[in-house]
């Protein structure tokens, strides 16, 4: 009861002071303590304008900073994104160009059909037994792809096929110890056979020691031996030597062809090799 007589006469007491200044300001008496008061709470209202406006730029420039930061991660998706596009872009103009270069090499010699591939996968070995250097590619039988035919690029012979499956094929390169080619000297014709060494270079072996190869000679394909067509660009001859226990002299050979970039491959299907042994053989059953 106490407690609701006071909160009576609180409420009394401020509504007897509201009508109390109402009066006195009809009366004219509220001015001067009006000008007081605004001289007093003067100093205040700056100070509070003051915090009002280092608040409001507070709170602008969290906002612009939340800005910038999510301006800054779309740039970065942009920059991630375009770079990414341009890798794509890159690797598309490479294989344009070297599917332009296969495409100039048909067209210069169409006397072959081909089969253009990919190497799907690579092996090296180590054991001097065994197949030391092929690659495995992405055409088979189902692509008209059979045993011994010559695998190249617009660069030169790669090799030949060993192996083949329905939709894949196995090549053993030009750079196998296994491998062995008939090849000729462009100038002089000197003939010779090409064979790989288990390092992976490339020699010219029973070169007769009465003729002469120079570093610089272009050596290609021979046609001997019905394994490989003819003229197919195998490298350049970089040394010769013969010991003299030997023979014949043996020429290093650099290929033309990059073995260790090996990507996009023709297959020649329309060379089919010749055993040339089991042909005499049969005409002499």
């Amino acid at each position: 009861m106490a407690a609701s007589r006071n909160r009576q006469l609180y409420i009394g007491l401020i509504l007897a002071l509201i009508l109390l200044g109402f009066a006195l300001d009809r009366m004219g008496y509220m001015g001067p303590v009006r000008n007081v008061l605004q001289l007093a709470l003067t100093p205040l209202q700056s100070e509070i304008s003051a915090t009002a406006r280092e608040l409001s730029g507070y709170v602008e420039s969290s906002a612009d900073v939340r800005a910038l930061r999510e301006q800054n991660q779309e740039l970065e998706s942009l920059v991630n994104q375009l770079m990414v596009d341009n890798v794509r872009l890159k690797e598309v103009e490479r294989e344009n160009e070297s599917l332009r270069q296969l495409l100039n090499y048909t067209r210069n010699n169409p006397q072959f059909t081909y089969e253009t591939t990919s190497v799907i996968g690579r092996s090296i070995g180590v054991d001097p037994t065994n197949l030391l250097y092929f690659v495995y590619v992405d055409a088979g039988a189902r692509n008209g792809v059979a045993l011994g035919m010559p695998v190249i690029t617009e660069r030169g012979l790669v090799g030949r096929v060993t192996a083949v499956g329905p939709n894949s094929a196995q090549v053993l390169m030009l750079i196998d110890p296994a491998s062995a080619v008939n090849a000729i000297i462009q100038t002089s014709r000197v003939t010779g056979l090409v064979k790989g060494n288990i390092d992976g270079t490339v020699s010219m072996e029973r070169i007769p020691p009465s003729e002469t190869v120079n570093p610089g000679d272009i050596v290609l394909t021979s046609g001997l031996g019905g394994n490989f067509p003819d003229k197919l660009v195998i490298g350049q001859v970089t040394e010769v030597t013969q010991r003299d226990q030997d023979m014949f002299q043996t020429a290093r050979i650099r290929p033309t062809v990059d073995f260790g970039k090996l990507e996009t491959m023709m297959i020649i299907t329309s060379f089919e090799p010749v055993d040339f042994e089991t042909e005499l053989n049969r005409e002499q059953e």
